[in-house]
């Protein structure tokens, strides 16, 4: 029995007075969109992920199709990017008119795997088509950084990393090795403050790097590839004269919701540590689940954002498929997630690219038992408790004779 019910949200946004009084100090000021406010969150973000330059956009899938831009990708290029991710990471390659190439999954960790990687790369890498690949961070925890660094490198192609589910996360190449932070891995990262993301601006993104002439390109870039933007040229000393230096896009990121952003940037570390704890009452709570439910794990050389608490069900030892388990999770006031359906079996990659189920095994074989718990600063102990409870019920009242539950 799960006990008494409850409505448990997938995610409930942790905004404060701060946020608030921050937002009316922009709207008092007179200047809302991109400003000084914008740049005052770039210089503390840079400064909170150890990068050298940062850039805020309105999104993380604008950060990604710059940085594509500024490392050179042209129609019929090819990028790696992983199958087991979001639209966003594959969808940029295609603005360019460029190939996705896409690697297949580490079937515990679900990041893109570094042999099959290496074997992408290999393929690929004839002929300088091969331009760039984009390692995602899988639910805030970091891939192979040196793995991926050692594969760009050697294949000479362009290192960016898809950090949108990561503030902050860490990487250390032994146990002994100091912990990096995403961002000052690569050359590139990209960051997003969409709603549920570890810190949020309700949308937003942003681009780090260590190259101060992409950090130029992207700036010009991300508003209409003009020679000033609009703070330089309407603040009280700025000149009305403007050239466009290049066909450039409107990304930028507003004064209203970079005040938002410093904000929760100024208690990242808080909002992390209360992802860390609830995900290890989940998986301490989930352990009597043993053979129904596997947990997602934490390797030892990572330091994990826990923006997603992913798990994985053992259908083989259930009668219930998940759609069953994520209908019964709803009538007990769960909502529940799934991260995601890989790229090669959605429509437009399937039809553009003739992929089948069986060219990526383990992304095949392990998508239709992803289940995505909600996880949030603010969740309460009982709420995580009651969400722990019925995934056990749900699972053991479900469970085959065979695995003698």
């Amino acid at each position: 029995m799960t006990g008494e019910a409850m409505t448990i949200p997938f995610f409930r946004p942790s905004i404060g007075v701060e946020e608030k009084e921050a937002v009316q100090r922009v709207l008092d000021s007179g200047w809302l969109t991109t400003g000084k406010v914008a740049r005052e969150f770039e210089e503390r973000f840079a400064d909170y992920v150890g990068a050298r330059h940062a850039v805020a956009v309105n999104s993380c899938t604008a950060a990604l199709h710059l940085a594509l831009e500024a490392y050179g990708v042209r129609e019929g290029d090819a990028v790696l990017v992983p199958t087991m991710t979001f639209a966003a990471t594959a969808e940029v390659v295609r603005y360019f008119g460029a190939h996705p190439v896409l690697v297949d999954c580490d079937p515990e960790t679900l990041l893109m795997d570094p042999d099959a990687t290496e074997a992408a790369a290999a393929k690929w890498s004839g002929g300088g088509r091969l331009k760039a690949m984009i390692p995602m961070h899988y639910g805030g925890q970091m891939c192979d950084m040196d793995r991926m660094a050692d594969i760009a490198k050697r294949h000479k192609i362009s290192l960016l990393e898809d950090a949108a589910h990561t503030l902050p996360a860490y990487y250390r190449s032994h146990s002994t090795a100091p912990w990096r932070s995403v961002g000052e891995t690569s050359p590139m990262a990209c960051f997003s403050f969409y709603a549920n993301k570890c810190i949020t601006t309700g949308e937003g993104g942003m681009l780090t790097t260590s190259d101060e002439r992409i950090a130029e390109r992207v700036r010009m870039m991300s508003l209409h590839g003009l020679s000033k933007n609009a703070w330089t040229r309407f603040e009280a000393k700025g000149s009305w004269y403007y050239e466009i230096v290049e066909a450039g896009f409107k990304y930028n990121l507003t004064d209203v919701a970079a005040a938002i952003g410093i904000a929760q940037l100024l208690k990242a570390n808080e909002l992390w540590r209360e992802r860390q704890a609830l995900a290890a009452t989940y998986r301490e709570l989930l352990a009597d689940c043993d053979g129904l439910v596997e947990t997602h794990p934490e390797l030892e050389d990572r330091q994990s954002s826990w923006h997603l608490f992913p798990i994985k069900l053992n259908l083989s030892a259930m009668s219930i498929d998940r759609a069953q388990f994520i209908e019964e999770m709803k009538a007990a006031g769960i909502t529940c997630s799934v991260h995601w359906m890989p790229l090669h079996l959605h429509p437009y990659y399937v039809r553009e690219y003739g992929h089948r189920p069986e060219d990526f095994p383990q992304a095949s074989s392990v998508w239709p038992r992803l289940v995505s718990l909600p996880i949030f600063p603010g969740m309460t102990r009982e709420e995580v408790h009651y969400v722990a409870r019925t995934v056990t019920a749900i699972a053991t009242r479900h469970a085959r004779q065979a695995v003698g539950v």
